[in-house]
């Protein structure tokens, strides 16, 4: 796996939105003046509230409409192609209610000198962001999961405040799942098969800051139970494909595959 280089141009900041009316105009003006060069990329997700006009008049450099609400993984592929198709070397996802500070943005980019996707992680040392109830233990749960596949400390494996260096826009603007936490869990699914590096940095983050989440506790949990059950078909189809290819070397040179059909 070659070495992944740290980005040199400003990011590409994409903002998935499904009817953020009250907290995005904040959000816009937070990255504008946190990171003044950055490309403001609004997605606005079959909202029925105006948040496509709003963005426009809040300074967003590109508001990408979608017919109707698809969910968050394809508002983020959505923004991912549209960044790489302008050559974009590293691209910033951020939430459109408030709740990823934007003066962290530079330390996630930053990241990407030795990384392909840098987490923003609300769950180290330090930082005061707490789940509750059953979601928490399903966090905890693909955090681990997540950490062993990775082969690296992750302890925030649904954050959705991430940085994606040159080699994860190319892979995961063509691969990434529509559904809900397609844009977080089983995008590090995907990473690990195609060998990108993840890391994370702590960060900070807030208490939304405005309008409504789109699903409650008790759906989000079901989600992540779901997510959960993906990622484990996936690794097991991982291991499978690296046992057959190991099982193929052991024939020999000579062997054809017929023994297998028998």
């Amino acid at each position: 796996m070659t070495s992944p280089s740290a980005p040199s141009a400003a990011p590409y900041v994409v903002i998935p939105a499904h009817n953020e009316r009250e907290a995005l105009p904040g959000v816009i003006h937070e990255v504008r003046t946190a990171q003044p060069g950055a490309e403001i990329v609004v997605v606005d997700d079959g909202s029925t509230d105006g948040t496509a006009g709003l963005a426009r008049r809040h300074g967003a450099d590109h508001v990408i409409v979608l017919p109707y609400n698809s969910g968050v993984g394809a508002a983020l592929r959505a923004g991912l192609l549209y960044a790489r198709r302008r050559g974009a070397r590293a691209v910033v996802q951020c939430d459109a209610d408030g709740q990823h500070p934007a003066n962290a943005i530079a330390e996630l980019v930053a990241g990407l000198g030795a990384a392909d996707i840098v987490i923003g992680a609300r769950f180290t040392p330090g930082t005061r962001y707490r789940a509750r109830g059953p979601r928490a233990l399903a966090m905890r749960l693909l955090a681990a999961i997540m950490s062993r596949l990775h082969r690296t400390k992750l302890t925030d494996a649904t954050s959705g405040f991430r940085a994606f260096g040159p080699r994860a826009i190319a892979v995961l603007s063509r691969e990434l799942p529509a559904q809900y936490l397609g844009d977080t869990i089983e995008a590090l699914t995907i990473a690990k098969r195609a060998r990108l590096a993840v890391r994370q940095v702590p960060v900070q983050m807030r208490e939304r800051q405005g309008g409504q989440a789109s699903s409650g506790p008790f759906q989000s949990a079901l989600y992540l139970v779901r997510s959960g059950a993906i990622v484990c078909l996936s690794i097991l189809r991982l291991v499978g494909a690296r046992l057959a290819r190991r099982h193929g070397r052991g024939r020999g040179a000579g062997w054809t595959g017929e023994e297998a059909a028998e």
